[in-house]
């Protein structure tokens, strides 16, 4: 018996748009007078990069893209393809250009997988115009890409899809009866409330929402010519979260950025918002955890420094109970954090005299400070001339330098007019107005 596309293809693909008026979605891209859509309408070629989520349509762009152009498609893997299938691919394009005068554009998926050798075997294909390349990753192209391979490329950054965008997607699938779920005798009722269901459970991911969706339709019995969708299949079919997280990916730090600059920008409901997707995307709360250990003196310091103890505890809390359990302290840790008064004067003190020690080189400890647990080292004059500042009026001593010769003080910690630093600011205040009245005495 001879197969038919419907029976051996996922309707994923079978469901891929055939012309651009298919196309679902990134309408920042494709709408009518944007740069890409011109360019498209025009049949005019150049090198691209599509960055983007998974399901959000790259590959079919390129496709699309190249069908407009009446362009040779080329897909290749950067996982599978290594330099000598890069270099016949190269031929082939330039026979073709030579034989058909037609273009080749070479689809790159997963191109961020691409070493730098593979890269450089296209580059001079891209740039003599043998090749367009239109590459598709998940990552970020700024850190993944070489440098003369995104010049000569446009980056076009493409959107997680829409609810609504999805449940289009969805009942066109439903209603197409060539290529979709439906036949023509079949009715499928699937109502709108639990198609809303299957779109959230997709995440903004078009392929995924279809997976799922031919995977309800296969176990959904059918009632003489009518297959009616439930609650109850749905959930079975759905089973677990299908949160879009990768602990690698651009969305993983995209994230943990979102987190900490909640916190930062003290926002403690937006951070626990933030805190409940990375831990429901299934990050490890101990990665979560210590980078709040940073944000404690990072973005709160000594403006509480209380933060910084409640954090550690947080931490150990999660270390003894694990999950579900420990969780709860973190989000403890991150509701303080976002709602204490907030400094960044170590932080900022800290890279400072970080910067001046590394241009400054190895300055010598000045003899005064330097500890003497040998009569040599006393007689060479170390620790000669301290100042125990215990011994002094009010345990200072006013006018003392800690700096080493030939560097001359520094101020690097300048304490926030909020919580316990605006106590520390007036203290040193106060310490340096002793600091100039010992000196005008010299």
């Amino acid at each position: 018996m001879k197969l038919n596309a419907r029976q051996f293809q996922p309707l994923a693909t079978r469901m891929r748009p055939r012309v651009l008026a298919e196309y679902v979605g990134q309408a920042h891209l494709l709408a009518a007078g944007k740069p890409l859509r011109r360019a498209i309408d025009q049949g005019l070629l150049h090198s691209m990069i599509f960055w983007g989520p998974p399901g959000s349509g790259k590959t079919t762009l390129a496709r699309l893209i190249a069908e407009n152009a009446q362009a040779r498609f080329i897909q290749a893997s950067a996982i599978s393809s290594g330099v000598k299938d890069i270099r016949k691919i190269v031929d082939e394009a330039i026979q073709f250009r030579a034989e058909e005068q037609q273009a080749t554009i070479l689809f790159v998926d997963e191109i961020h997988r691409f070493n730098k050798a593979q890269q450089d075997a296209f580059l001079p294909y891209v740039e003599d115009g043998t090749l367009t390349l239109i590459g598709a990753t998940t990552e970020n192209p700024s850190f993944e890409l070489n440098s003369p391979l995104l010049s000569r490329a446009r980056v076009y950054v493409l959107k997680r899809l829409s609810e609504e965008e999805l449940l289009q997607i969805i009942a066109h699938a439903l209603t197409d009866s060539e290529r979709g779920s439906s036949t023509a005798v079949t009715v499928i009722e699937f109502p709108h409330e639990l198609r809303a269901i299957l779109a959230q459970a997709a995440d903004g991911d078009a392929r995924r929402a279809l997976n799922l969706l031919e995977l309800l339709i296969d176990v959904v019995p059918q009632q003489g010519n009518k297959l009616t969708v439930t609650a109850q299949l749905l959930t079975e079919v759905i089973q677990e979260s299908f949160r879009r997280f990768d602990k690698q990916g651009e969305a993983f730090y995209d994230q943990i950025s979102a987190l900490h600059k909640s916190i930062r920008g003290s926002a403690p409901d937006a951070a626990l918002y933030w805190l409940a997707r990375m831990l429901d995307g299934g990050c490890d709360p101990l990665y979560i955890a210590r980078r709040l250990i940073r944000l404690a003196s990072e973005d709160v310091g000594n403006a509480d420094s209380r933060a910084l103890g409640l954090t550690l505890e947080a931490c150990a809390a999660y270390e003894r109970l694990g999950s579900p359990e420990g969780e709860l302290a973190i989000a403890h840790a991150v509701v303080y954090l976002a709602c204490v008064p907030k400094s960044n004067a170590i932080y900022m003190a800290f890279n400072a005299a970080m910067q001046d020690v590394k241009a400054s080189g190895s300055a010598e400890v000045p003899l005064h400070l330097r500890n003497a647990p040998t009569k040599l080292m006393k007689n060479l004059g170390y620790g000669k001339e301290y100042r125990y500042a215990h011994n002094e009026e009010q345990a200072y001593a006013a006018g003392e330098s800690y700096f080493p010769e030939g560097v001359s003080s520094r101020t690097y910690y300048y304490p926030v007019d909020r919580g316990l630093e605006a106590k520390i600011k007036e203290r040193l205040n106060y310490l340096r107005s002793l600091d100039e009245k010992a000196k005008s005495k010299i």
